[in-house]
């Protein structure tokens, strides 16, 4: 019985991890300009193509797993020592770095997020809470306006 060999995957897996990256550039330009409509268009394809290739990935495993390797990125690594040819250890170094490339730019685009989060949530204390404890909140917990107490109108008789 003849097994698919475990670097089957790896062009597919290499064209979706660069996508994916590529996506990961447009996402970090939105995230800088604060498009949050572009974001909410990229995400979803962004979404899809890690399920695909999560997918690839668990077939190479499955691969591995039957030619005797462990069914992991050591397994891979394993087979590749143990005899895997030229071509499969091109693509598999080069999905490595892509990889480390899209977690790398992964990290910062979390940190941009985290960032607008922060300066978000700096803006809305701001709003609810006055600078100084003479002053009235600007808006309440649930963003309606808050009260600005007694009038200051003058009734002339």
């Amino acid at each position: 019985m003849s097994t698919a060999s475990p670097s089957t995957t790896l062009p597919q897996e290499l064209a979706l991890i660069t996508s994916v990256l590529e996506l990961m550039k447009q996402e970090q330009q939105l995230l800088v300009s604060a498009d949050t409509a572009g974001l909410g268009e990229l995400t979803p394809r962004k979404a899809q193509l890690v399920v695909e290739m999560t997918a690839l990935g668990q077939e190479r495993y499955q691969h591995l797993a039957a030619a005797g390797f462990a069914a992991d990125d050591s397994g891979m690594q394993a087979w590749i020592d143990g005899g895997g040819d030229a071509q499969a250890l091109s693509s598999w170094q080069a999905l490595l770095d892509v990889t480390r490339e899209a977690k790398e730019l992964n990290r910062i685009n979390g940190m941009l997020i985290n960032k607008q989060l922060s300066h978000t949530q700096s803006l809305i204390n701001a709003m609810r809470t006055p600078a100084s404890a003479g002053e009235a909140a600007v808006y309440g917990p649930r963003g309606q306006a808050a009260p600005t107490g007694p009038s200051k109108r003058y009734v002339v008789g």
